[in-house]
């Protein structure tokens, strides 16, 4: 069997709303029947609005950090203080865009899009996305006796790459990541440090089939993946490196300088 996906549509919620019920409605009204190994994909986005995690900038009040910050990389003063308060660091940025890391994620602008709200509205990362993907494996396999695997995705620019791809930012009732080390290649030599990001791989294939735009398909699902399942709880320590281990984040600064 081929892997499949098939991204689904849904009604664009206003406000916070219960996710699972929310995902149960939209394979019903899709006539989609999950069986073992399926993988449900759910746009980062969509978990954000069931969570009410959208802030509106109105009576964002700046303060003397943020200020600086939004001078020197261009951009409004109630975004940047925004990108302060849900940021664990900052690197560095460029016009428009600050480089940083959010729960333990790389990403500009602390994952925060502007683009799928209303004006003044911000839309934030979801809170606590691994226990959110955790607790709709396990609501499936209690409610229905299926064991699927759970993406969060959310898309991201590749360094001197045009266009975005998707990323997991948290998955569960899976593998994230193959270890190939001491396997071997085509040669015949063995492999030292590969590791396969299963997860991020397919946050990518189903993000592609999803889209960016005005589809409105923040779900979708992945048939015959062959992704090996676990019941063991995922952290996201195990698909992340410290930046101490980044090439890209140890060579932000440039030694000409």
């Amino acid at each position: 069997m081929s892997l499949t996906v098939i991204p689904l549509k849904a009604k664009r919620q206003n406000g916070n709303f219960v996710l699972f019920d929310e995902i149960i409605g939209v394979l019903s009204e899709n006539k989609i029947l999950l069986k073992n190994g399926d993988v449900i994909v759910i746009s980062s986005k969509y978990v954000s609005n069931s969570q009410g995690r959208i802030i509106d900038t109105t009576n964002i009040v700046t303060s003397e950090q943020s200020n600086y910050i939004s001078e020197k990389f261009k951009i409004k003063p109630k975004f940047a203080e925004v990108i302060l308060r849900e940021s664990d660091e900052i690197f560095g940025g460029v016009s428009g865009f600050v480089i940083t890391s959010s729960d333990s994620i790389l990403a500009p602008n602390a994952g925060i899009d502007k683009s799928n709200a209303d004006g003044t509205k911000l839309i934030l990362y979801p809170e606590n996305p691994y226990q959110v993907a955790e607790n709709i494996k396990r609501k499936i396999f209690f409610e229905y006796n299926i064991h699927v695997g759970i993406i969060i995705v959310d898309s991201r620019l590749m360094p001197a790459r045009v266009g975005t791809v998707g990323v997991a930012i948290a998955c569960a009732g899976f593998e994230p990541v193959n270890d190939l080390r001491g396997k071997q290649d085509l040669d015949g030599n063995p492999l030292k440090v590969t590791f396969q990001a299963t997860a991020d791989n397919l946050a990518s294939i189903a993000n592609h089939k999803m889209g960016e735009g005005s589809e409105s398909q923040p779900i979708a699902i992945i048939k015959d993946s062959e992704c090996n399942l676990t019941s063991r709880t995922i952290s996201h320590k195990e698909m992340t490196i410290s930046h101490e281990q980044c090439v890209y984040v140890r060579g932000f600064s440039d030694p000409r300088n």
